[in-house]
């Protein structure tokens, strides 16, 4: 159950939900799975404050084992075309298609022992029996071409060569927060929790 915060408005003390008030600090998190549901939700959640004060950076706090690529992606897009700039933080793990979306910030920043862990994507499920060659051909093809998709982004973001991208993905790699910022997976490690947010106060 989401604990809640008891705040005084004009209608006497009020029970608010510490989502909701993270939310009017412009902090957002990602800490379950990527699905269709948690990229819906981060989408709206994105959108809203776009919409609340254009321009204004916006947190995206990241503890997340990753999950699905095509609902990762639609997030991913939607951070790059915001004019609100979208600061990354990794608060424990940033993995596979969360490692993704930590890259989508135009600040990535780190807690000194988390780790991001870039790899391949994989075919989600083995229902593949009864298809014939062809059918699991494009499969494969499909796959392929959504590993090219990532591993551009990689390179993009980090600066790295491509090949180098695709020998660090052939396998799940892991990179904590000194690794990761050499490697240009993150842009800076906080080493004091008051970083996390900076601003006039969380409540």
């Amino acid at each position: 159950m989401m604990p809640h915060i008891i705040k005084e408005s004009a209608r006497g003390f009020e029970p608010f939900r510490i989502e909701d008030c993270l939310l009017q600090k412009r902090i957002i998190f990602l800490t379950e799975e990527v699905n269709a549901q948690t990229s819906s939700e981060l989408i709206k959640q994105l959108l809203y404050l776009e919409a609340e004060k254009p321009g204004e950076e916006i947190t995206l706090c990241i503890n997340s084992p990753g999950g699905e690529v095509t609902g990762g992606l639609a997030v991913y897009d939607y951070m790059r075309f915001l004019t609100s700039p979208v600061r990354t933080v990794c608060i424990g793990t940033a993995a596979s298609m969360a490692s993704i979306l930590f890259l989508g910030g135009e600040k990535r920043e780190m807690l000194p022992h988390t780790r991001i862990m870039i790899h391949d994507p994989s075919f989600s499920s083995g229902e593949y029996a009864g298809k014939k060659p062809d059918e699991l051909q494009e499969e494969i093809d499909g796959l392929k071409k959504t590993r090219d998709i990532l591993c551009n982004i990689i390179a993009e973001r980090t600066g790295q060569e491509k090949k180098i991208v695709y020998e660090k993905t052939s396998r799940d790699s892991y990179f904590y927060a000194e690794e990761a910022l050499n490697f240009g997976l993150a842009t800076k490690i906080i080493t004091n929790p008051g970083e996390i947010y900076q601003g006039d106060g969380i409540l």
